[in-house]
C-alpha cells in the first residue's frame, strides 16, 4: 500500500529540528517568565505609581507650584541622572579610575547604564573598542573553559596513576615501542583520553559560582549596606554580565576602611564570577543540546511508527542505514564493524562497498565511486593486454567467442564481464 504522504520525520534533518524546537522553546519560555514576572511585580508597580501620584499632588498644593513647571523641572533632573549627576555625592564618572571601570563594564558586557558616555566622540569611539574588547574577552573566557578542562583531566588522570602505583602497576603513557612524543605533544598525548564528564564540569563550575557569589556577598553586605539576599541578586546581574544597573558596586567617594583593598577585591570578585558563570553557561548549553537530541529520538520514535506502518518506502528507510555508518556485527557480542568487501580480482577494497553497503536503488553514483571502478577495469585490461604480449599466443576473437556462446560484445566494465563469462563458457 502506498503511502499517502511523506513521512514526516523526513521533512526536516536534524541540525534543523534541533534549531526550530529550540526556538519554540525559547518563546515558551519567554512567555512563561513574562507571565511569572509579570503576576509578581506587577501589583507593586501599581501601588508604587499610586504613590507617586498622590505625593506629587501633595508638594504641588502645599509648595503652590505649577504642576507642568514641576514636571519639566522633574525632566531636566533625569536628564542630569543620565549624565551622571545624582542627589547623593558620588565618585567622578570620567576620571581615569572611573574610566577603567566604565571599560572594564563594556568589554565584559555587563554594562550597568550608570555611566555612558554623551558626546558624539565617545559614541562613535565606544562602538570599535567595543567590537575589540567584547570579541576579545569572549575569547578570553573560551580558554578560561578549557584551562578548567585541562586542569580537571589531569587531575583525573593523577589520581588513576596514583591508584596504579598503590596497586603495583607502573602507568605508561603510550603503547610499548613507541617512539617517545615530542615535548609539545607529550601533554597532549597523555591527557587526551582524560576528558572530564560535561556533568562533572557543570558541578565543578556551580560550586565555584556559589562559592565566589556567596563571599562576594558578604562582602558587599558589610561595604555597601546592603541586604545579604540583595548582595547575591548583584551578584549575579554582575556575574552573568545582565548589568541592569540599579545596584552597582564601588561608586561612594569614599568608603569606611581600606578602600583600595575593597576596589581590588571587587574587581577580582567580579572577574572570577564572569568567568565561571560564563563558562557555566557554556556547559549548560551542552546539557541542552544533548536533551534537544533526545526529545528529537523520541519524537522520531513516535513520529515514525504511524508512517513506517503505512509506507514500505518508511520502512526502508528506518531499516537501511545511512552510508558511511558503522553497523553492529551479526556476532552478537556487542562488537562494532564496517561493512567492507573485497574485490576478488584486484584483491582491493571496492570502494563502492566500503561506505555502508550496496548502493540502493535510485542512488546516483558519486565521482569517487565512478573513478575508482574504471581505475579497477582498467587495471583489468592492462592485465589481459600484458599477458598476451608475454605469451604471444592469439587468443581465439572475444567477438567470435561471443556469438559462439550467445554473449554480446561491450566497451568497459560491461566488456569485461562479457569476456569473463566467454572465457567460463570455453572451459565448459
Amino acid at each position: 500500500m502506498a503511502c499517502r504522504r511523506g513521512c514526516c520525520c523526513r521533512v526536516v534533518n536534524e541540525d534543523n529540528a534541533r534549531f526550530l524546537m529550540l526556538a519554540v522553546l525559547i518563546v515558551l519560555y519567554l512567555l512563561c517568565g513574562a507571565a511569572v514576572f509579570s503576576a509578581l511585580e506587577q501589583p507593586k508597580e501599581l501601588q508604587a505609581n499610586e504613590q507617586w501620584a498622590q505625593r506629587f499632588e501633595r508638594f504641588t498644593q502645599k509648595h503652590n507650584l505649577n504642576r507642568t513647571e514641576l514636571e519639566t523641572f522633574l525632566r531636566l533632573y533625569e536628564e542630569a541622572n543620565i549624565a551622571g549627576i545624582r542627589v547623593d555625592t558620588l565618585r567622578p564618572r570620567w576620571d581615569f579610575t572611573g574610566a577603567f571601570y566604565f571599560v572594564g563594564t563594556v568589554v565584559s558586557t555587563i554594562g550597568f547604564g550608570m555611566t555612558t558616555p554623551t558626546t558624539v566622540s565617545g559614541k562613535v569611539f565606544l562602538i570599535f573598542y567595543g567590537l575589540i574588547g567584547c570579541a576579545s574577552t569572549i575569547l578570553f573566557f573560551n580558554l578560561f573553559l578549557e584551562r578548567i578542562i585541562t586542569v580537571l583531566a589531569f587531575v583525573l588522570k593523577s589520581c588513576h596513576d596514583l591508584q596504579r602505583r598503590r596497586q603495583g602497576v607502573m602507568p605508561h603513557d603510550g603503547p610499548r615501542g613507541a617512539p617517545p612524543p615530542g615535548p609539545r605533544n607529550r601533554d597532549r598525548d597523555s591527557l587526551a583520553g582524560w576528558k572530564p564528564s560535561v556533568y562533572y564540569v557543570m558541578l565543578i563550575l556551580c560550586v565555584a559560582a556559589v562559592v565566589i557569589s556567596c563571599c562576594a556577598s558578604a562582602m558587599y553586605s558589610a561595604v555597601e549596606g546592603w541586604g545579604y539576599l540583595d548582595s547575591l541578586y548583584f551578584c549575579f546581574v554582575a556575574f552573568s554580565t545582565i548589568g541592569f544597573g540599579d545596584m552597582v558596586s564601588s561608586q561612594r567617594v569614599t568608603y569606611d576602611g581600606n578602600q583600595t583593598a575593597y576596589r581590588l577585591g571587587n574587581f577580582l570578585f567580579i572577574l572570577m564570577g564572569v568567568c565561571c558563570i560564563y563558562s557555566l553557561f557554556n556547559v549548560i548549553s551542552i546539557v541542552i543540546k544533548q536533551t534537544l537530541n533526545w526529545l528529537l529520538r523520541k519524537l522520531d520514535i513516535f513520529c515514525c511508527r504511524g508512517c513506517c506502518h503505512c509506507c514500505p518506502a518508511g520502512i526502508a528507510k528506518r531499516l537501511h542505514p545511512r552510508r558511511n555508518a558503522v553497523m553492529p556485527s551479526g556476532t552478537g557480542h556487542g562488537h562494532f564493524r564496517a561493512r567492507r568487501t573485497v574485490s576478488i580480482e584486484t584483491d582491493a577494497l571496492n570502494e563502492s562497498e566500503t561506505d555502508g553497503g550496496r548502493r540502493m536503488s535510485g542512488e546516483m553514483i558519486s565521482m569517487r565511486d565512478f573513478l575508482a571502478a574504471n581505475k579497477v577495469n582498467l587495471d583489468l585490461m592492462q592485465k589481459q593486454l600484458s599477458e598476451a604480449a608475454t605469451n604471444g599466443i592469439p587468443r581465439p576473437s572475444v567477438s567470435n567467442q561471443n556469438r559462439q556462446n550467445g554473449f554480446s560484445g561491450g566497451v568497459g566494465a560491461l566488456g569485461i564481464m562479457n569476456n569473463r563469462l566467454a572465457e567460463t563458457s570455453v572451459d565448459r
